[in-house]
């Protein structure tokens, strides 16, 4: 059913790392500006790292600015966020997205519903 799937949450310590990975079916995720995205409980989706489709730019967030590193492995379709330092502020449902057409900066700016492809989230706990 769905076309992006994110793996790779879980529960993890202040300080430690979790990668998640945003892997697509049924198209090449290489031609698509890739945004992963996060929600906590209380707050709206807000835009975290993005990356375009040729991978000459990158967007990051404030709050994750050397912190977080938005990737493409295009031999397994797959992009990923590696992150690094985690804070509990970080706690939060985690959602990748996939549009053809927008740039990282519009990508990352905020949540609209009008993506190419879109995954089911993934939860991201920072706890000690």
């Amino acid at each position: 059913q769905w076309q992006l799937v994110e793996s790779g949450g879980g529960a993890v310590q202040p300080g430690g790392s979790l990668r998640l990975s945003c892997a697509a079916s049924g198209f090449t995720l290489d031609y698509y500006a890739v945004g992963w995205f996060r929600q906590a409980p209380g707050k709206e989706r807000e835009g975290v790292s993005c990356i375009s489709s040729s991978s000459g730019s990158t967007n990051y967030a404030d709050s994750v600015k050397g912190r977080f590193t938005i990737s493409r492995d295009s031999a397994k379709n797959t992009v990923y966020l590696q992150m690094n330092s985690l804070k509990p502020e970080d706690t939060a449902a985690y959602y990748c997205v996939a549009d053809s057409h927008e740039s990282v900066e519009r990508l990352c700016s905020a949540w609209r519903n009008v993506y190419d492809y879109w995954g089911q989230g993934i939860q991201v706990t920072v706890s000690s």
